[in-house]
């Protein structure tokens, strides 16, 4: 998959680069795993705004992802299709199992239409296929990787991502995350070899502010350019920049400030932090 760039007919078009969709071989989704997915408008479920600056949006449909790939252990899939999500970076791949049941996962780099796929500890460590940590060979590029046994997939999910073990032992298997963290895992976790598809996404520039409306994304107002009133770093006479330290609306500090609570159980199982 490539990127397609624009002649400059309008100002906007000049620094636009958005995906070809080359390896894109079926343009609408299953039906039968898609659901309509309900603009909620960055609210929860109390009506009150948790992620800001959300709304409006092109209509989109949810694909039903299979994140808990040893449900179907040990039965052989075919990939029929791979398909856009506009719900995600990566590419989605159809599988079609041998029990005649259709589900969709997270497209590795490299997978093409016809190629037959396996969950199991003793599946081959090929791209596509999910096994164990334990039955994963060290080095071994990895993505959606379970966090428990069985919880489903939740680490390196993302276009590009990729992980690799570090080390293991009988009870847990050390994994260097894309951000450099490493992170004790049971070695009964599932994993799926490869990398991430959709390389390119990183690269794509929208050009204009209009494509980021269609995506739901509103227009983000900076702290320093408010009223006292509406901000902590608002005010001061002319362009002040606050003359503090930044910090959000509700006056937490930003910009290094670990936030990530002390407390938590799960920091026994970080062996290097992400930042050093």
């Amino acid at each position: 998959m490539g990127l397609k760039k624009y002649k400059p007919k309008t100002a906007s078009l000049r620094f636009t680069t958005l995906s070809d969709f080359a390896g894109i071989s079926r343009k609408r989704p299953e039906r039968r795993l898609r659901r309509v997915k309900k603009s909620q408008a960055g609210r929860n479920s109390q009506g009150r705004i948790t992620i800001r600056h959300r709304g409006g949006g092109h209509k989109k449909f949810l694909r039903l992802v299979d994140f808990r790939r040893h449900d179907k252990l040990d039965i052989p899939a075919k990939v029929q299709a791979i398909e856009y999500d506009p719900n995600r970076t990566a590419r989605l791949a159809l599988l079609a199992y041998a029990d005649g049941e259709k589900r969709y996962i997270l497209a590795p780099n490299g997978l093409q239409v016809g190629v037959r796929l396996l969950a199991s500890p003793q599946a081959e460590p090929v791209d596509g296929n999910a096994l164990p940590l334990s039955a994963i060979p060290i080095g071994m590029p990895i993505h959606a990787i379970e966090l428990i046994p069985g919880g489903g997939a939740k680490l390196a999910r993302s276009a590009g991502m990729v992980a690799r073990i570090a080390a293991r032992d009988e009870t847990y298997a050390h994994i260097k995350l894309p951000s450099g963290e490493i992170r004790k895992l049971n070695a009964g976790c599932y994993a799926t070899i490869g990398q991430v598809g959709n390389l390119e996404h990183e690269n794509i520039s929208l050009g204009k502010a209009g494509r980021k409306r269609w995506k739901g994304i509103r227009p983000t107002v900076r702290g320093v350019a408010m009223n006292p009133v509406d901000h902590p770093m608002g005010g001061g006479e002319g362009r002040s920049s606050g003359g503090g330290h930044p910090v959000t609306p509700w006056g937490q500090l930003t910009k290094g400030k670990r936030t990530r609570s002390g407390r938590k159980s799960s920091g026994k199982f970080i062996v290097q932090r992400r930042k050093k």
